[in-house]
């Protein structure tokens, strides 16, 4: 059922009314972007401070390494624990995490590689 309502205003006042709305929902939307990149920002600068904190403990020197163990190639980060992966394998793994990092293989630290199956 339909119902016809009849009013008094003219389509320049509906007009300006749908402006008027549309208006006000894009500066909802944009006090919201503002709020959301305010957020952001103070969201990455915390997480700027964390690793300068946490660098601190890694520069304390290491233990001393047992006298059987091999010692570690120059600028290598110390031993990986390969479960299940042929060494190509976690090389070309171990490139590719490198690159896509942006940062030199002696930078980083592999504890191990595993295969999911």
């Amino acid at each position: 059922m339909f119902f016809i309502l009849k009013s008094d205003i003219s389509i320049l006042e509906a007009l300006g009314y749908s402006l008027l709305g549309i208006a006000i929902v894009f500066a909802a939307l944009l006090l919201l972007m503002a709020i959301i990149k305010i957020q952001s920002a103070l969201m990455s600068k915390g997480k700027e401070k964390k690793p300068a904190a946490a660098a601190a403990p890694a520069a304390a020197p290491a233990p001393a390494a047992p006298a059987q163990a091999k010692p570690a190639a120059p600028g290598s980060a110390g031993e990986i624990k390969l479960y299940d992966v042929p060494d190509k394998t976690a090389a070309m793994i171990m490139a590719i995490v490198a690159d896509t990092l942006k940062k030199p293989l002696n930078e980083l630290r592999f504890k191990s590689i595993k295969e999911v199956k």
